[in-house]
């Protein structure tokens, strides 16, 4: 159950104008980092405990978004990164779709686009690329990733609403599916 205090931190995230992407990923970063602390048997009483990391992925998202704030922030380089990662997973290296993506992730008009424009295009790619590797891998390979998530998720059932834990558990799938075949995150937060 939420507290008061808890709607008061949703409501101050929301009025700051963040993305629930941006929000999620920070609560998902927070309890990765409670399940494997110390103190794992103990449970999050309070939204609050997430609050740091929020923070966090809010200035890793503000950063990203920011054009030419840093040297190394080139969305360039991310993409052709993305695009020698999909070359070399041989899961897609025979899909048509995964070489048509890479040709269009080695375009430099592509890095051009808006931050905010292309964040929400790599997210659909993404969602693209998970698919296109449970088509590989067949539906064993895909319930049993989403068995692990579960299974790793069970603790917070209950605890948020439903529709937040079907999102996080949608990025954690992703996160999975995407390491697990040495696949970098479609994300700006890459840079």
């Amino acid at each position: 159950m939420l507290s008061n205090a808890d709607w008061t931190l949703i409501h101050k995230w929301r009025t700051a104008g963040l993305p629930l992407r941006i929000v999620l990923r920070g609560i998902a970063d927070a309890l990765d980092g409670h399940a494997h602390s110390w103190a794992r048997t103990r449970k999050v009483g309070s939204l609050a405990y997430c609050a740091a990391e929020v923070d966090a992925a809010r200035e890793r998202w503000e950063r990203a978004l920011a054009v030419g704030e840093e040297p190394e922030a080139d969305p360039a380089a991310l993409l052709h990164r993305l695009a020698d990662a999909l070359e070399h997973c041989d899961a897609l290296r025979e899909r048509a779709e995964a070489r048509a993506l890479t040709a269009v992730l080695r375009d430099p008009s592509r890095a051009g686009e808006p931050r905010r424009a292309l964040e929400a295009w790599l997210m659909a790619r993404e969602a693209e690329v998970v698919e296109w590797l449970g088509d590989a891998h067949g539906p064993e390979w895909r319930a049993a990733l989403e068995q692990e998530v579960d299974a790793d998720l069970s603790g917070y059932r209950g605890r948020m609403p439903a529709r937040v834990l079907e999102q996080v558990r949608a990025e954690s799938i992703a996160r999975r599916a995407t390491a697990s075949h040495g696949l970098p995150r479609f994300s700006l937060f890459n840079l």
